[in-house]
């Protein structure tokens, strides 16, 4: 078992509870925490959906979230399987903080699911935080999940439902995020599918539509001059080298030339860049991310 899981759990508060937590109708009498709460200043967003997702589903939260990175946004979910665990994985690929709000207790012998305790321990790692308004040894129920999509939801300036049949946890949670005044955000989906079903019903009740990280960043209120300055003291000589080099776009052929490296090695390098988040290759040209 991962040993950062053996973290204290701290005792919360009501005057201790992120903000928006407190403005909710019916807030926790308590929370339990493990780990380190985001800044205040960032945008909480809530990303749900299936356990049974599609590659779709999969691909879109991972490209929406992606396209979060550098802008103070925390990632909030469920540690659940499916688009849950895809959510919060995102959310560290792309250096973004995020909080688990599992349906069980925080204590290792009890955190639920039981095979996303390693995530668990990622996201503590990653200076992340995990939530429950549950004693640290409570056992997930049946009934404790809505319970605590009630807590997602109201802890986020809004929530992106991914994919979702029409009964399911993920619209149990926009329910409440409707009821506590906060956005509604949706991926529109295959009109074949019934993880779209969902989906496609919140857009008739007035959800705002996402098919780009850029409605995304526009419906969170965020503009371009937002977004913070990458810290890159972390990388090697040749990744600096490569980011002096990009600052404005080149096709690979271009800058594999003025590197001036085996191709084979230039190619690994660009590869593992792009794995952290550092450079995308879009329309034939490798810029920054």
């Amino acid at each position: 078992m991962d040993n950062t899981l053996q973290t204290k759990i701290q005792k919360l508060h009501p005057e201790d509870f992120p903000l928006l937590l407190k403005e909710i109708t019916d807030p926790p009498e308590k929370l339990y925490l493990l780990g380190t709460l985001p800044p205040k200043d960032h945008k909480w967003l809530a990303v749900v959906g299936s356990r049974k997702y599609s590659n779709y589903g999969k691909e879109a939260a991972e490209t929406l979230i992606a396209g979060l990175q550098g802008y103070p946004v925390v990632i909030v979910s469920g540690l659940a399987l499916g688009i849950d665990a895809i959510a919060h994985r995102a959310a560290l690929s792309a250096k973004l903080p995020t909080v688990a709000v599992p349906g069980s207790g925080l204590a290792p012998s009890v955190l639920y699911p039981s095979t996303n305790r390693n995530l668990a321990g990622d996201i503590l790692k990653a200076g992340g935080a995990l939530l429950s308004e549950f004693e640290p040894d409570f056992q997930a129920t049946a009934w404790s999940f809505p319970q605590r999509n009630r807590v997602i939801a109201g802890l986020s300036d809004a929530t992106l439902v991914v994919e979702a049949e029409q009964k399911s946890g993920a619209l149990i949670t926009s329910k409440f995020a409707t009821e506590y005044n906060r956005d509604v955000f949706t991926v529109p989906g295959s009109i074949f599918s019934s993880s779209s079903a969902g989906p496609h019903m919140l857009l008739k009740l007035g959800a705002t539509p996402i098919t780009s990280s850029g409605d995304l960043l526009e419906a969170l209120g965020f503009k371009g001059s937002d977004k913070v300055e990458r810290d890159y003291s972390d990388c090697t000589a040749e990744e600096k080298t490569v980011i002096g080099l990009l600052q404005s776009p080149l096709s690979r052929d271009d800058l594999i030339d003025v590197l001036g490296i085996p191709i084979s090695r230039a190619n690994a390098l660009l590869s593992l860049m792009e794995l952290r988040g550092f450079i995308k290759e879009t329309g034939g040209e490798i810029h920054l991310a």
